[in-house]
């Protein structure tokens, strides 16, 4: 097993799926360069997993989503505006097509 740091850009996207390895620990979420990305603790050997992320900016209504598991990761800030992170541990229908791309390489 060999454990290192990677960092993840996102999108400042309703919903999203990141490709990381299979364990991983998310630690933070900031911005670098003006660029929201998250940082997690990694099995670099271990098969890459599906992991579903929300952001909603402040003021958003969270309850629009389906999804009521959320697990919070952070918040970062891009000028003005400011974003909430968390991890859905259940997935909607839109996040089942993203997962379905995800399977098939797109």
């Amino acid at each position: 097993m060999k454990i290192t740091i990677w960092k993840f850009p996102l999108m400042v996207i309703d919903n999203q799926i990141i490709r990381m390895p299979k364990g991983a620990e998310i630690l933070t979420v900031q911005t670098q360069n003006e660029e929201p990305c998250l940082w997690a603790l990694v099995d670099v050997e271990a098969e890459l997993e599906a992991r579903f992320i929300d952001i909603f900016g402040t003021g958003h209504s969270v309850f629009l989503f389906k999804r009521t598991n959320k697990k919070y990761i952070g918040t970062f800030q891009t000028g003005q505006l400011v974003f909430h992170v968390f991890e859905a541990k259940d997935k909607d229908a839109d996040f089942q097509s993203m997962e379905n791309e995800f399977r098939n390489g797109c």
